[in-house]
């Protein structure tokens, strides 16, 4: 798995092969991974559970008890970012994977990604938090600019994402807060 993430990461979709995986995890075959995996579609489909399961683990640690509403965007922009910073090469993947045309991103993928930002974003507004806003709008909103340093990071790779981190949390945080 780790030299799928490596190979995909640093060749592009289209250029990892079972040969220049099988290279990269220094085996003298391709025969071990066809031996797990019948095809590259199914190869790259396990490492997007693997990787998606992985953010969903550090996401969740993160975001176990939040005191605010606006506590708990803070946390999920930070986390989100601090992913990405400390797992440059499976973010690469994920975006190699994305730009190659094999994740599968529909209706109920995008729902699916909005929702615990919705779930936040209503939770301020129901305490009174937040200001009235469409919640549909605003998730979308802070969800892509979480997603965006993703691809700024292909090109800069020594960004300093903590800084972007709370430059979001600072926008999202005039974004939502109710006027005083």
């Amino acid at each position: 798995m780790a030299a799928a993430i490596e190979t995909i990461a640093s060749l592009g979709y289209a250029k990892a092969s079972f040969a220049q995986i099988a290279k990269e995890a220094k085996l003298s075959s391709t025969g071990l991974i066809s031996y797990h995996f019948a095809n590259k579609e199914e190869l790259v489909r396990t490492v997007l559970e693997d990787v998606f399961r992985e953010i969903g683990a550090f996401m969740a640690e993160r975001m176990s008890e939040p005191s605010s509403a606006g506590a708990a965007l803070r946390t999920y922009i930070e986390a989100n970012l601090e992913f990405a910073a400390a797992q440059p090469t499976r973010m690469r993947a994920l975006l190699n994977i994305f730009l190659g045309g094999a994740l599968d991103f529909d209706a109920s993928t995008e729902r699916a990604a909005l929702e615990p930002v919705e779930r936040i974003l209503r939770w301020g507004q129901e305490s009174g938090e937040f200001r009235e806003f469409d919640v549909r709008v605003m998730a979308t909103t802070v969800r892509r600019s979480v997603e965006g340093p993703v691809f700024l990071l292909a090109g800069e790779p020594t960004m300093d994402l903590t800084a972007y981190a709370e430059e979001l949390v600072t926008l999202f945080d005039l974004a939502t807060r109710r006027p005083t």
